[in-house]
């Protein structure tokens, strides 16, 4: 089977480069700028799981692209979700599989209007990864989870054949026939953690010595709700976990949007907790701690739009 991994930063680098070093047929669908970091340095990853070097990736451009893939792994920003669409449109054939690694669900809309919810499979990732300055993928820890399954929950053919071509790869790959509960339930998380994290501006482990633990179990509880009136209430042992992480004294983890803030980097501010506002009703009362966090993301964009738009590059 062959696989297109659109976006290879951090996760469809790690994924994709774990899979074609497993012998798997990958191509990598990369713009002009990766495409020149890549064929000079390699794909490079490190990790506590084992390091990789792939010298001479297989990479293609939008413009070159003209062959159908039976799997498309799309790891890119919400943010850059349309270009990315467009870029890889006609590689999707009637018996393409489209895997998104991306949090939330508006994409899951998007991707459905555009290519046929058969096409589209539910997906998430747990990994923490990014890039350093080199273009290298540094895993900064020992969990890497890619979890799929067909929107409906069914064990159709086609995902039994995605289980057999992820596994063995080097990394967790996890059929699941409930899917969507999952991607719920992270996004629940998620979107509490970014809130929380960007608005003390700090790991979860400082807003806790702060005294401000309660504000993001609090957060945590209003995003729990909004998954429950959507038909997805997260479970017991996802709801202990993930409130687990959110207030555990000294943690050092902070959400990866306050890393992209303190660059002055996009973020993914809609994706993540704006569309959750709307989906919980967009009562102008509801939901205050999001609300604030919501808000709090917006004026940084603004901010960043304002200052880009005044400076002399610009």
């Amino acid at each position: 089977m062959r696989i297109l991994v659109v976006g290879v930063g951090a996760l469809g680098g790690y994924f994709g480069g774990r899979l074609k070093a497993a012998g798997r047929d990958v191509t990598f669908l990369v713009r002009p700028r990766r495409a020149a970091q890549l064929a000079k340095t390699g794909l490079i990853i490190r990790s506590p799981m084992g390091d990789l070097d792939l010298p001479e990736p297989p990479t293609v451009a939008a413009e070159s692209l003209h062959e159908l893939f039976d799997l498309i792994l799309l790891s890119c920003k919400s943010y850059d979700l349309q270009s990315a669409m467009d870029s890889f449109a006609k590689a999707v054939g009637p018996n393409t599989a489209i895997l998104p690694l991306l949090n939330g669900m508006k994409h899951m809309d998007l991707l459905n209007a555009r290519f046929g919810a058969d096409a589209v499979l539910g997906g998430q990732c747990l990994i923490s990864a990014t890039l350093d300055s080199e273009g290298r993928i540094l895993h900064l820890n020992e969990t890497h989870l890619l979890s799929f399954g067909e929107q409906n929950g069914g064990k159709s053919a086609r995902v039994g054949k995605m289980a057999a071509l992820l596994s063995g790869a080097g990394f967790d790959a996890h059929l699941s026939t409930a899917i969507m509960q999952e991607m719920w339930e992270k996004w629940a998380f998620i979107a509490a953690a970014a809130g929380i994290g960007c608005l003390m501006r700090g790991t979860f482990g400082d807003i806790v010595a702060a005294g401000g633990g309660h504000f993001g179990a609090d957060l945590f509880g209003e995003c729990c709700a909004i998954a429950a009136a959507n038909g997805f209430p997260p479970g017991a042992a996802a709801v202990e976990r993930s409130r687990g992480m959110i207030t555990a004294p000294g943690s050092p983890i902070a959400p990866s949007m306050l890393r992209d803030i303190e660059r002055g980097a996009p973020i993914e501010a809609d994706h993540i907790v704006g569309d959750l506002l709307k989906r919980g009703g967009g009562q102008r009362h509801a939901f205050p701690l999001l609300q604030i966090a919501y808000a709090h993301l917006k004026t940084y964009e603004a901010r960043r739009q304002r200052e880009k738009a005044s400076s002399p590059a610009a």
